[in-house]
């Protein structure tokens, strides 16, 4: 949880340095800016989807399990492929 607020602290972070870089025509700070910005929002993005895959997990374990395995079974073809 506490991680989630520091991504969106950083997203503003990044947005506020990036509108800076925008006001003062300095190219630097505009990317840095959008690259802490859209960092963050990913980071957000990849934890929140973590959590709903544990959150699914733990209600239905077997389609869990049934998902995992199929996934296995994918990599397993595709690495065994000559």
């Amino acid at each position: 949880m506490v991680s989630k607020i520091q991504d969106k602290v950083e997203e503003y972070a990044g947005a506020a340095e990036e509108a800076y870089g925008d006001v003062t025509d300095q190219g630097d700070h505009c990317a840095r800016g959008a690259a802490r910005k859209y960092a963050s929002q990913a980071s957000y993005a990849v934890k929140d989807a973590a959590d709903t895959i544990k959150q699914q997990v733990s209600d239905k374990p077997y389609a869990g399990l049934a998902v995992a395995a199929a996934v296995g079974v994918a990599f397993g073809y595709l690495l065994g492929r000559k």
